[in-house]
């Protein structure tokens, strides 16, 4: 049975328990029951209605917002591999070190043009990003060291060949976004119920209340949209930026 429908039957079963209880306890209290002698029980769900959603609100814009550190991290970790190599590699051969280095600024020049652009409108990496990586990674693992200087290099610069790799798979994997659709069903529901409980409220024309309730509305409007835009970690307005590449490959243009 597939989530969502688990999700409806849920929320319907739950719906109708509490009317069928509500219905009986109705029909068997007592006639000469008051009602008027129990707390208003609207102002009770109105309250605990805007506390839950608040707490909702709050742990969906940290998850967004964790999501998108986490991208940026995966940006820099891959960035400063990348210039190890370029720094470490100046005790090989000339030959040798200026292949390695240009191979690495094409992979750069490449992330930070073609490969950004498809991240921000597909939601993934290029083949030829990773065609470029791989030969970095040829360049520097099919290198045989000719002297014990060299040999005691060649081990770090394998290891940052292998860190860019991860950070690099670990990009790819945050270019989608972080909030599954069912979360969002709960926000926007939840934002629909928070904002009709002020017409159950009966607010009145004055303007202090309508100034109020629209800054209220504005402002859950605003935090959903914080979350739509940070749900996108490498595409929307806040998007992680590729400056750890510019900054420490400042020759690659942008």
């Amino acid at each position: 049975m597939p989530e969502w429908l688990v999700l409806t039957l849920a929320m319907l079963a739950v719906c109708v328990v509490v009317v069928v209880i509500t219905l009986v306890r109705h029909r068997a209290a007592a006639d000469d029951e008051d009602p008027s002698e129990t707390p208003d029980v609207i102002e009770y769900m109105t309250m605990w209605i805007g506390v839950v959603y608040a707490i909702v609100l709050g742990l969906a814009i940290a998850g967004v917002w964790e999501g998108r550190g986490a991208a940026q991290e995966h940006v820099r970790a891959e960035a400063v591999a990348l210039h190890e190599i370029s720094e470490r590699v100046r005790i090989y051969p000339a030959d040798v070190r200026d292949r390695i280095r240009d191979d690495v600024d094409a992979y750069v020049g490449h992330v930070v043009t073609t490969e950004w652009r498809v991240m921000a409108d597909d939601g993934r990496v290029t083949e030829r990003g990773t065609d470029l990586l791989d030969r970095v990674r040829r360049d520097v693992t099919d290198y045989e060291p000719r002297t014990d200087f060299e040999a005691q290099a060649y081990q770090p610069l394998v290891d940052q060949v292998s860190a860019a790799d991860q950070a690099r798979a670990a990009r790819a994997e945050s270019t989608g976004k972080t909030m599954p659709g069912v979360v969002w069903f709960g926000l926007i529901a939840g934002a629909v119920i928070t904002i009709g409980m002020i017409f159950a409220l009966q607010i009145r024309r004055t303007g202090r209340e309508l100034v109020l309730a629209g800054l209220f509305s504005a402002l859950i409007a605003f935090l959903l949209f914080l979350i739509w835009d940070f749900d996108a970690p490498f595409s929307r307005g806040l998007a992680a930026s590729a400056d750890p590449f510019l900054l420490l490959f400042p020759h690659v243009g942008g």
